[in-house]
């Protein structure tokens, strides 16, 4: 439901922007009301994995450095490839309108997925991940795949949700295999990296499908 409403909020600042301004104009100011709404949470998460997966050897250290408030080398390249790559991917979609609903969403319903079958690794006072639940049951993951289905299918063609729906259980699949191998489970840092990455999966998924701009 977050992740529907955010998607709802930058949706209609696209759609006002564009009828305004040009639409890569548009598409930054949605951006930066994104993360406005978030505090940046996901896009902090997303640089910190890199940092800690990049410049950690031992588990230790990578929890060690993915604590750190500073950004790192591997961390900022990271931060500027997800948020150009987000410009680019919904600068070349048909309609933003309805892929920042249906990206946001299921980005979200994928990283709160992982929860339900991975160990939590950051059990320490300072985690970002602390006020979170980190436990999810059957009955929680079944409401929140079928939330996230509903969304999908208000929004797009069955036949895309379907193949949507594929991609992103293979990818969430491999987001579980890259961190239990790192860390042996998850922080809230890798449930930010999910979204993030799965966000991007989604518009180039959308793309592939078909929704880009012809002209």
């Amino acid at each position: 439901m977050v992740g529907l409403l955010v998607g709802l909020i930058c949706a209609l600042v696209y759609t006002v922007s564009a009828d305004f301004l040009p639409k890569s104009i548009a598409i930054l100011l949605t951006m930066a009301v994104s993360l406005l709404l978030t505090g940046a949470f996901h896009e902090d998460g997303w640089a910190d994995v890199w940092d800690g997966f990049g410049g950690g050897w031992t588990v230790e250290q990578k929890l060690n450095i993915m604590k750190d408030s500073r950004l790192g080398t591997y961390g900022a390249a990271a931060l500027f490839l997800i948020l150009f790559l987000k410009f680019q991917s919904l600068q070349s979609l048909a309609s933003p309108f309805v892929a920042l609903i249906v990206a946001n969403t299921l980005s979200r319903v994928v990283a709160t997925s992982l929860i339900f079958n991975m160990t939590y690794v950051a059990l320490d006072a300072t985690s970002k991940v602390k006020p979170l639940a980190q436990y999810l049951s059957s009955n929680s993951l079944l409401t929140l795949l079928a939330t996230g289905l509903l969304v999908s299918l208000w929004f797009l063609p069955i036949g895309e949700c379907v193949l949507l729906f594929v991609i992103l259980f293979i990818f969430r699949a491999l987001l579980a295999f890259w961190f239990t191998r790192q860390l042996g489970g998850y922080t809230g840092d890798c449930l930010g990296a999910a979204q993030q990455s799965s966000e991007i999966v989604i518009y180039l998924s959308l793309l592939v499908f078909g929704s880009g701009v012809t002209n």
